[in-house]
């Protein structure tokens, strides 16, 4: 089998630089371990940045999230029995986040692949990336019982953080960068409408809190919990007590109960995998680099590696220079660290330590002050939840890959919306 390039991985990332190439005249083989249902039921975040919102439209994968999904204009910071709302459309010039579950993203994107684009082959088992600094990279998998091999120009290991292609990248020249922390989220679904109409980040001496969503009629609520902890060490009833206690407030907010449907835990780490690129691999979402959830990032950095990588792909095709897929490593890492910087700010700011002092409490709560009494600070943080910009190498500028006209390169198969070629400002 041969490809233009090869997939590894059908999450969101995979898919929607499947999207993109497509949309560019660009053919692809997508390959995908699990099976279609596994795919597009596996719960994960649900935060999309004004960016990422664009590019699903822009891509031809927004009607159901413009139709389902909830636009949110702000956040709630609730710490000392008091509540605090941050305001993203008016300290970031319009910007807002949407609310819509990456299972659904998923679906849709699973859905436009099968109707219009290249393979995308389920239980497809990537076994090996080999060649991938040569101009002749490989992919080893298993499908239907026997193994194959897809040939490629260039290889996207979309595979998340325990797939094959961050292990073709030669130990001599890596670098990781990691940081694990003393707890987790305990996460749960419950069949009752949100009790809040945008999400609320509470602070508590017992520990965080987040109250979230999945639909008008679904809440998303997490708890912090010991590092360790499993699922079926809390009743239902520990789970709503607690959640009561930690989201109280001095002005007779309540928070609604119903039936539990899931419960689940998360680990908390910082990863970064340097760099994110060797040859002809490119490594794109959980298989260079993991966020703590605290910050929503995880799904929107994926979508930043792939429009980057889909930009330099076309840029190459157009122009027969090499200099944006040169830079993919360099121009990912730096929203990347930006990216890991906020969500471990977030982290530290709302979560409490096993082993915090008086000291860091107060810090803790003086930080919050700032931002609940401080513009400037309230700004800081919508910039950057609302979502740091898709930005362009600094040798090339936007220039580059929109064309002297500033218009998408010939071919490009732009559709009508904001184009993925050009930099959200």
């Amino acid at each position: 089998m041969r490809t233009t390039v090869g997939i590894i991985g059908a999450g969101p990332a995979g898919l929607l630089l499947a999207r993109l190439l497509h949309g560019a005249g660009i053919d692809s083989v997508v390959l995908e371990a699990r099976d279609r249902a596994y795919v597009e039921h596996r719960q994960r975040a649900g935060i999309l940045e004004q960016g990422t919102v664009d590019v699903l439209r822009a891509a031809g994968a927004g009607a159901r999230m413009d139709r389902e999904g909830l636009r949110h204009d702000g956040i709630e910071l609730r710490f000392g029995r008091r509540r605090h709302r941050v305001d993203f459309p008016a300290l970031t010039g319009g910007r807002s986040v949407m609310v819509y579950a990456q299972t659904e993203v998923c679906k849709d994107l699973i859905a436009l692949q099968l109707a219009e684009g290249g393979p995308l082959l389920f239980g497809a088992e990537a076994l090996a990336v080999e060649g991938a600094g040569t101009a002749t990279p490989r992919v080893r998998f298993r499908h239907q019982g026997r193994e194959d091999v897809l040939e490629c120009d260039y290889v996207a290991g979309c595979d998340g953080f325990w797939g094959v292609s961050r292990a073709a990248v030669p130990a001599e020249v890596s670098r990781v960068f990691e940081r694990r922390y003393p707890f987790g989220w305990l996460g749960v679904l419950a069949d009752v409408p949100p009790s809040h109409d945008e999400l609320v980040y509470a602070r508590h001496d017992r520990g965080f809190a987040l109250l979230s969503m999945r639909s008008p009629s679904v809440s998303r609520l997490y708890l912090q919990v010991p590092e360790g902890t499993e699922p079926e060490e809390w009743s239902d009833e520990d789970v709503w007590r607690e959640l009561e206690r930690r989201f109280e407030t001095d002005d007779g907010w309540t928070l609604a109960r119903g039936p539990l449907t899931q419960k689940s835990v998360t680990p908390m780490r910082s990863f970064v995998h340097e760099p994110m690129r060797h040859g002809r691999l490119f490594l794109a979402g959980d298989a260079a680099h993991i966020v703590p959830p605290t910050g929503a990032k995880g799904l929107n950095l994926a979508v930043g590696d792939v429009v980057t990588l889909a930009r330099a792909l076309v840029h190459r095709r157009e122009t027969g220079s090499a200099a944006l897929l040169d830079a993919y490593s360099e121009t990912c890492l730096r929203r990347v660290w930006q990216a890991e910087r906020f969500s471990y700010d977030m982290t530290t700011l709302l979560h409490r330590a096993p082993d915090a002092t008086a000291f860091e409490d107060r810090l803790q709560l003086a930080r919050l002050e700032r931002i609940a009494s401080s513009r400037a600070a309230r700004t800081d943080l919508a910039e950057a939840y609302t979502g740091f910009p898709l930005d362009l190498p600094r040798s090339e500028g936007r220039a580059a890959a929109a064309g002297a006209n500033g218009r998408s390169p010939a071919g490009s198969g732009r559709v009508p919306g904001r184009s993925w070629f050009e930099v959200p400002r």
